[in-house]
């Protein structure tokens, strides 16, 4: 009888070592799944400053982003997860309008037909509050630009912000689904 009460002590503690040797690798493999809005930066130079965009980029997957997955006339954090960060190395002309060296959470208001993008100096929130909202302070607004949004002909998949540096185009450009709006800088 204890023969036996020993073999089952033994098995069960085999089990209970496999159950646990499965459940504690499992974050390994979790580890190989590409998260839904993976981090980005876009740097580059204009003049002697350096740019450098850091967010992350969420992509279409099938869902209508424009009025949509992001609405029209609300204040959004341009990207997915944690504000937007625009970082510039020197003075710049962000769309005629001095912008100070410095770092920025960046936001914008999408609409049909025009964009507002806001510098802010509060940096390091979240891009979105528990209600839905986003966590940009008005007060920190340092520069507020309008531009107007160009359609594409083809779908840019993941959210893509570009620094362009080309003898007629200076500034940046932020691509997602099938829309374009480039900010100058000079």
């Amino acid at each position: 009888f204890q023969k036996f009460r020993m073999k089952k002590t033994l098995l069960a503690s085999m089990a209970a070592i496999a159950v646990m040797s499965i459940l504690s690798t499992g974050h390994l493999f979790a580890q190989d799944k590409k998260p839904a809005s993976p981090p980005a930066t876009a740097t580059g130079k204009i003049k002697d400053a350096t740019i450098t965009i850091t967010y992350s980029s969420p992509s279409v997957r099938g869902r209508k982003i424009w009025g949509g997955l992001v609405p029209y006339d609300k204040v959004w954090r341009a990207g997915a997860n944690a504000a937007t960060i625009f970082e510039t190395t020197k003075d710049i002309e962000v769309e005629g309008k001095k912008l100070p060296a410095g770092k920025y959470s960046l936001f914008a208001t999408p609409g049909e037909k025009e964009w507002s993008f806001f510098f802010n100096s509060q940096t390091g929130q979240w891009g979105e509050s528990k209600d839905g909202g986003t966590n940009m302070d008005p007060k920190k607004t340092v520069l507020e630009v309008k531009v107007k949004p160009k359609e594409e002909k083809t779908v840019q998949e993941s959210m893509l912000f570009t620094i362009i540096d080309k003898d007629l185009e200076k500034g940046f450009s932020l691509s997602w689904d099938k829309l374009k709006v480039f900010v100058s800088v000079k």
